[in-house]
């Protein structure tokens, strides 16, 4: 018994891994209308392309949706226009046109790339120049030249490697 009353008190002391939203999310909505079950049931607002239904409205009850609100209820075709939009905009933000619109965003990450890119250019430069020591002699085609003519002269590797591919009796290289 005491066993089990000691693990109810350390359950009751654990951290809470939900959100507080989640305990007091209708306290925080204002006077929001809740429409759905939302996303993990969660009561925010939020504009999404692939969950189009939020579990509340976008905007607060006022005097003048309540009246709207009240005529929808009727017929549709006594509605103009513009009350039609009043209602939309009351329960949603954006259209799906205006989600999907481009938002221009890709502009700053290419210019983000292209300055790292630059800044890249010039530090290997800066580099290159003034930490780096000067390339070895040995990397000079001269010097490769060399090398592979002293190669061919000492047969190295004359099965499967470099040499191979040089003919010895004609003193030239064989066509491949």
């Amino acid at each position: 018994m005491a066993m089990s009353r000691a693990l109810l008190a350390a359950v009751r002391r654990a951290p809470r891994t939900t959100s507080v939203a989640a305990y007091h999310g209708r306290s925080r909505i204002g006077d929001r209308d809740v429409v759905g079950f939302g996303i993990n049931g969660s009561y925010v607002y939020i504009d999404r392309v692939d969950y189009p239904m939020p579990a509340i409205r976008f905007r607060e009850n006022t005097s003048e949706s309540r009246a709207l609100r009240e005529k929808e209820k009727g017929d549709w075709k006594k509605l103009s226009v513009a009350e039609k939009k009043a209602l939309y905009r009351h329960s949603f933000c954006l259209t799906f046109a205006e989600q999907r619109a481009p938002t221009g965003d890709w502009k700053y990450n290419v210019g983000g790339v292209a300055a790292f890119a630059g800044l890249m250019f010039w530090a290997y430069w800066a580099l290159k120049t003034f930490v780096y020591p000067p390339m070895p002699a040995s990397m000079s085609p001269e010097h490769q030249a060399k090398m592979l003519e002293r190669m061919v002269q000492l047969r190295v590797d004359p099965i499967d490697g470099l040499t191979s591919k040089y003919d010895y009796e004609n003193n030239r290289w064989k066509d491949l």
